[in-house]
């Protein structure tokens, strides 16, 4: 592999160490990920706090984000995908609160890498997911399943394409009029979506448009990654004359630039910029040369796949 950087940040030997105890063992580019990148280290967490519930925004390896969930009744939290155990556990003691549940999007490392490891750290907790190559997993979870963090509800929604096990978590507060939270995993991102590693496109346009596209406009959308930029530079190509897309960009380069998160976005804005949620739009269909969006879901996602992100 080379000669280790001379001489070794002690975040990186962090990062290898823990990388190193995950199973399946890693490869090249997860490795390179440890290694070659340091800014992540200097990404800031950031707390959403409402009335009824806490999320606090916990960055992890080099662009994922793990979410502290907080009822504030009861003080009880869930996280979700927890790559990083200790840094989980760091959080749950800094705001005082008991860890009960684990909800895991998808089983892919940078996911549920962690389970099983916060599991022997922290004893009693129940893990969810909807995919049985979920480590760790005590309950396996399907469309519409039902769950309590404390007083709040969250419901279960299957939205297969990126892994064929994924879901995402829908959180709301009974007689409350403040927004919901929903945590997307990789299905969903600000302006994006996830590759389509074990689906279609039929299946992606039902969890975009029919699934999460019908929640409640005002719902805080909180993604598996901080990928912004680039999303948003990809929507600039399929759609040049979007304001929308040009303001988020400004904005979304305004925040990395501070070290800030840009999540959450809400449901109502991504259908303002995220060409894979404006597939039923002309310009975004005309780009793709299509008039069905699902075969413009398709096409974008391919081109997506093989796209240059320019550097402005």
């Amino acid at each position: 592999m080379g000669a280790l950087p001379a001489p070794l940040d002690p975040a990186l030997l962090s990062g290898w160490t823990w990388i190193c105890h995950q199973q399946p063992v890693p490869g090249p580019a997860q490795l390179r990920s440890v290694f070659l990148h340091t800014e992540h280290e200097q990404r800031k967490s950031k707390t959403v706090t409402q009335a009824n519930m806490k999320v606090e925004l916990l960055p992890a390896l080099t662009d994922n984000y793990m979410y502290l969930l907080i009822d504030e009744e009861t003080k009880e939290a869930a996280i979700v995908d927890p790559v990083q155990p200790q840094k989980v556990l760091d959080a749950v003691k800094k705001h005082g609160v008991k860890l009960t549940t684990v909800l895991t999007t998808h089983h892919h490392w940078d996911h549920a890498g962690g389970n099983e490891k916060l599991v022997k750290m922290a004893t009693g907790l129940r893990v969810y997911g909807g995919d049985s190559r979920v480590g760790a997993l005590t309950q396996k979870v399907s469309h519409l399943t039902s769950l309590k963090v404390g007083s709040l509800n969250v419901k279960c929604l299957s939205t297969p394409c990126h892994t064929s096990g994924h879901i995402c978590y829908y959180v709301t507060k009974p007689n409350s009029s403040e927004p919901p939270a929903v945590f997307t995993g990789d299905t969903l991102f600000v302006a994006g979506c996830g590759k389509f590693f074990e689906g279609t496109p039929e299946e992606m346009y039902r969890a975009l448009i029919e699934i999460l596209g019908s929640l409640e406009p005002e719902t805080r959308v909180y993604c598996g990654h901080e990928y912004t930029i680039n999303n948003l530079k990809f929507a600039r190509h399929v759609e040049p004359n979007n304001i929308s897309i040009q303001e988020k960009l400004a904005w979304a380069k305004a925040k990395y630039d501070s070290g800030e998160p840009t999540i959450p976005s809400t449901i109502a804005e991504e259908f303002t910029y995220n060409p894979f949620m404006r597939v039923r739009e002309k310009t975004v269909q005309q780009h793709a040369g299509e008039t069905d969006p699902i075969r413009t879901m398709g096409a974008i996602r391919k081109e997506k796949d093989n796209f240059r992100v320019p550097k402005d």
